[in-house]
Parts: structure tokens; sequence; C-alpha cells
């Protein structure tokens, strides 16, 4: 039996693959436990500064299609102690994505649906196959949403269109959800993977200080008053500026190549 969740390497990259194709790349116990376990191993790489980007994403024709419904079937436990079980490590592995100071890609190869949506929008930059679609799904089995689903689709796409997913379900196609901002861009499925990697890559190389102050101000903007963000841009800046990325980006610059970060 193969591995549900494939973790490769490349310098100053980490790639998460979904690898249940068979099942839809399904949030299962096992996919459960190897997505808590691979984030815990990514993030003490990103502490040590071998991880300077991630990407995630799915093998097969989907992302991932949510939780496993057949699981909840089984008699033997009452149907809350079988949902917490696959929430707690999948919202643990979440919250400390979430939170590490390094670019997150998400490459959506596919149809995604349930906690799927979640962890798909939780990267900084989201992008999309032509054949993906999003499906809430939740209210259809008398559930409510997950993984983050609510609070991602909210923070993209406003109050409005998240009550509109999650209330109807219905299929939201991948030009649509372009089109009111629950993706960032969308591409041909034959060449989505190369594009991803590609920018992830081009992440790996950037100022990795410079980038973490980046996330830090735009994930606080919601907390703080302008006057307060203007005194948190001044100390970041100020703070980049004593690194020696800046001194190199600046040379590069007046010397018109590209930069080297180290």
């Amino acid at each position: 039996m193969s591995a549900p969740l494939i973790v490769e390497y490349e310098p100053g990259l980490a790639i998460m693959t979904l690898n249940n194709p068979a099942r839809a790349n399904l949030l299962d116990l096992a996919m459960a436990q190897a997505l808590a376990e691979a984030v815990g191993i990514i993030a003490a790489g990103v502490a040590a500064g071998t991880v300077r980007a991630i990407l995630i994403t799915g093998s097969g024709k989907h992302f991932c299609a949510g939780g496993d419904v057949h699981s909840m079937q089984d008699g033997s436990r009452p149907l809350p102690d079988i949902l917490d079980a696959l929430v707690l490590p999948i919202h643990g592995a979440l919250a400390i994505l979430s939170e590490l100071p390094v670019p997150v890609v998400s490459a959506i190869n596919g149809p995604v649906g349930g906690g799927g949506i979640g962890l798909g929008l939780s990267a900084d930059i989201v992008l999309a196959a032509e054949s993906m679609k999003l499906r809430g799904g939740y209210s259809a089995l008398g559930l409510t949403p997950d993984v983050g689903s609510t609070w991602f689709v909210t923070q993209r796409a406003g109050c409005a269109r998240a009550k509109e997913i999650f209330l109807t379900n219905r299929a939201i196609s991948a030009a649509e959800c372009l089109q009111v901002g629950l993706v960032d861009a969308v591409h041909p499925d034959a060449v989505l993977h190369e594009t991803a990697l590609a920018l992830v890559r081009q992440l790996a190389r950037g100022p990795a200080a410079a980038q973490a102050r980046i996330k830090t101000l735009i994930n606080a903007v919601p907390q703080h008053s302008l006057r307060a963000h203007l005194d948190a841009e001044r100390a970041a800046i100020l703070a980049s500026g004593e690194t020696a990325d800046a001194r190199e980006g600046v040379q590069a610059f007046i010397e018109k190549r590209a930069a080297r970060f180290s």
C-alpha cells in the first residue's frame, strides 16, 4: 500500500502531495495522521532554514474530495468521536502550516470539496487547474465545515459568497473561483504542476527574512489601525534594511542583474 501523503524535497523546497488518487485523496484517518506528521517535519526544516518554500498538491485527477464519509458509518462509535479523530490532527497541522514564515503555494489539480477546500485555500498563493471545481457539501450531510474552510473562503471571497458556497453546495468552476478571488490563477491541467513548481522554486530563492516580514505584516492588517500598521511597516523595513539580503538586493538592482539572496 502506498503512503497516503508523499513529501519530496528540493534545495530550499518541500513538496507535499496528497497520494490516494483511487479515493480522490480523501481526508481519512491515515491521511490526517500523515499530514500532521509531515507538517511537523517540514516546520522543523523551516526552523532550521533548510525549507524556504512549500508546495501542496494532489495526485491523480482530484485535489481532495474532503472527509471520509464512509468511515462515519461506524456504528461502534459515536459520530462526534469519529469526526474528532479526523479533525484534531488536521486542524493542528493546518494551524502550524498557516503560521510558517515561508511562502506556501497550493496547486489545486482537480475537484476539491469539504475539508480539501480549507487545505487548498490555506496557501499564500493558490493556483488551480482548469478542471478544478469547488463544492462545499457539508450541509448536504447535516454537518458544518472544518479544516478552516469557512475561514479561508470568507477571507478570500467575503461573507456573502461564503454563505452561498456552504449553504447551497453548488459546484463552482475554476473560472468562477478566479473571478471571485478564491484562487489567484488558473492554468491548463497539463502545465499546472510545472507552473507551480517554477513559482515555488522562485520563492525559495527569495529573501527569506523579508518574505517572513511581508506575511506577518499582511496577516496583521485586520487587527491594526492605519497608524499602528504604519509603525509596524516602519519597524519591518528598518529591520530588513539591516540584512545582507537587502544590501545584495540594492546592489543587484544598481548593477541590473538578478539578486543572489542568502
